[in-house]
């Protein structure tokens, strides 16, 4: 079962991601680092004692729909609300609210803790976050002081309400309705799917924010307005009222996150109330719905991605544990009687190698950008701007990288148990099947590769990814100033890989400037990941300098991993072409 990693993820934290330098600068106010270890140190032992065993019963017995209520598995109210109670909903919420305020960092910290303990548990809460945020940054006053307090304290939940049947991705097609009602608010008509948590009894509110459009709205994306749509309506004084017209059509039955309720909800059918329409509050203004929800879904983006380090820490530490225990064959240093544990065997070891790596580099990634996104409001100007454009361009990256080692290690857990990885009783399958969601919602992992070389590798003109990799490069030239040999070729193998990554992001600039944007996209599924694993082995480089004995991973992710960058270089500069041509296969099938 799982357990959480608390010293690992602190110096992660401390050392890799900038936590101790802040700390000490005194950017954080009164955090000190005995509280962060705290902190820590509580979550990891709520995740490992009370979440960790909700995990497999949870995947086989699942969510249940009756008379359009939902009920969660046994056990989840009682450690739900224990944890509501200790606070950890409001970490890193704003204090007026009744949340702690402390940094995002820490905030994805726990956030790992409670998704590798249960992703279909801690999937709610993220929710939650985003919804917070939103209503934070762009609600009006009254919404402010109606809702917020108890979306803090974990008292409600909130949903993100974007896809439609004829709108995944391309928000362009969405038809979801909002009336004035002539009194303030607006009447919501239409069915979203896809709903994370869109009913559950966890809670005895779920406030909704629902994307829509307005009577006279513009078409496109230039016409979708943001409303928050309450499961059951709440007077002045923050007192639940009548239930509001929304209701859960049906679950969909999922390859995985078995526990977590993901709804059709359906507003407007006249199920409740004296007139047809779920009454929703406008957030922000009219026609602006997709700057507020774009608040909402980048928080979320980080998240995902921190929800596929979790998966992949867990899946990890399964495959150690059954590969430390079980024998077959045996091993070239085998001298005793009987058959080796697998893990002696070289495969097996450079499966978990491999594993280990890829966890502790998308950890650094994501945690990086969470020290962005933290710093970004606490400096003012330039600084400001520059840690804003560090955590724009590091968030495609985090949840795209992050969310495809997450499904790419707990493959590899399976392949460690072998044939019993395929057996659901070892619960190595149920890995691979949660994290199968987390490369394709919040943005597919394609999108989020288009974003990245459409919109943030030309952010001040070049400048802030040109930063971004020398600040990387200085963690080569100390690398290479190290005189043990537990480095090996990292030096080298780095500084290479960062040579592609310039030349690379050079080529697409300029292919951009010239209008072969065709091009560009071709490769930009590449490019993140050249990108991803350049940040990575840096950043695990940085570990080992830091910790002498983290010197040996950073070099098996140099020497096994990074020489991917050359030939991903190749597939980003040379590879539209072979697409192009190739293109006709598909019409012809």
């Amino acid at each position: 079962m799982y357990r959480a990693p608390v010293s690992e993820i602190a110096f992660t934290l401390k050392k890799v991601a900038g936590l101790d330098d802040a700390i000490g600068a005194g950017v954080f106010d009164d955090l000190s680092e005995d509280l962060v270890d705290a902190v820590l140190e509580q979550a990891g032992k709520f995740a490992t004692e009370e979440i960790a065993p909700l995990n497999r019963p949870g995947d086989m017995q699942g969510a249940v729909l009756k008379d359009s209520a939902v009920t969660m598995p046994p056990g989840w109210i009682e450690t739900y609300r224990n944890w509501m109670n200790d606070g950890w909903n409001g970490l890193a919420a704003p204090t007026e609210y009744g949340g702690q305020g402390l940094p995002v960092m820490i905030a994805s910290a726990v956030t790992e803790m409670w998704n590798s303990a249960s992703m279909a548990f801690g999937l709610g809460p993220l929710l939650s976050i985003g919804a917070i945020e939103a209503i934070h940054k762009h609600g009006s006053d009254e919404l402010k002081s109606k809702f917020l307090e108890k979306l803090v304290a974990g008292q409600w939940t909130g949903t993100m309400n974007l896809t439609e049947p004829q709108a995944g991705s391309d928000l362009n097609a969405l038809k979801a309705k909002a009336e004035p009602a002539g009194d303030g608010t607006y009447r919501i008509f239409g069915q979203k799917i896809f709903i994370t948590y869109g009913e559950h009894d966890l809670t005895e509110n779920i406030c909704h924010l629902v994307l829509a459009r307005l009577p006279d709205a513009p078409a496109g994306t230039r016409g979708i307005s943001l409303f928050l749509v309450p499961k059951f309506l709440v007077d002045d004084a923050g007192n639940i009222g009548e239930r509001n017209d929304v209701f859960c059509q049906s679950l969909e039955h999922k390859l995985g996150i078995h526990a977590s309720p993901t709804c059709v909800m359906i507003y407007g059918d006249g199920f409740a109330g004296d007139e047809p329409g779920a009454i929703g509050y406008l957030i922000g203004e009219e026609n602006k719905g997709l700057a507020c929800m774009f608040t909402m879904m980048n928080n979320a983006r980080l998240n995902v991605g921190i929800q596929g380090v979790a998966v992949a820490e867990a899946a990890y530490q399964q495959a150690l544990a059954y590969a430390q225990e079980r024998k077959q064959g045996r091993s070239l240093d085998h001298d005793g009687p009987g058959m080796s544990p697998i893990i002696e065997h070289p495969d097996v070891a450079r499966m978990l190698l491999t594993m280990k790596a890829k966890v502790q580099a998308a950890r650094a990634i994501c945690y990086n950008c969470a020290h962005a996104i933290d710093m970004a409001d606490l400096v003012n100007g330039d600084a400001s701007r520059s840690e804003t454009e560090r955590a724009s361009l590091l968030t495609p990256v985090a949840k795209a990288y992050s969310s495809d080692v997450g499904f790419e290690v707990a493959s590899l857990g399976v392949q460690v148990h072998g044939g019993m990885g395929f057996i659901e009783e070892t619960g190595a399958a149920q890995y691979l099947r949660d994290a199968r969601i987390n490369p394709i919602y919040e943005g597919t992992n394609g999108i989020q590769a288009i974003d990245l070389v459409l919109r943030k590798l030309s952010l001040s003109d070049g400048q802030a990814v040109e930063a971004y990799i020398s600040e990387l490069r200085e963690i080569a030239v100390a690398v290479q100033g190290v005189n043990h040999d537990d480095f090996g070729e990292t030096a080298s193998r780095l500084s290479d890989a960062l040579d592609d990554l310039s030349e690379t992001t050079e080529w697409i600039l300029q292919a951009l400037s010239q209008g072969r944007k065709d091009e560009v996209l071709a490769g930009a599924t590449p490019y993140l990941r050249l990108f991803a694993i350049s940040a990575g082995a840096a950043y695990l480089a940085k570990a080992g300098l830091a910790d002498s004995s983290r010197s040996r991973l950073a070099r098996f992710f140099a020497e096994n991993v990074l020489p991917d960058s050359a030939s991903l270089k190749r597939r980003v500069t040379e590879g539209a072409a072979s697409l192009e041509a190739a293109h006709s296969i598909l019409e012809a099938s």
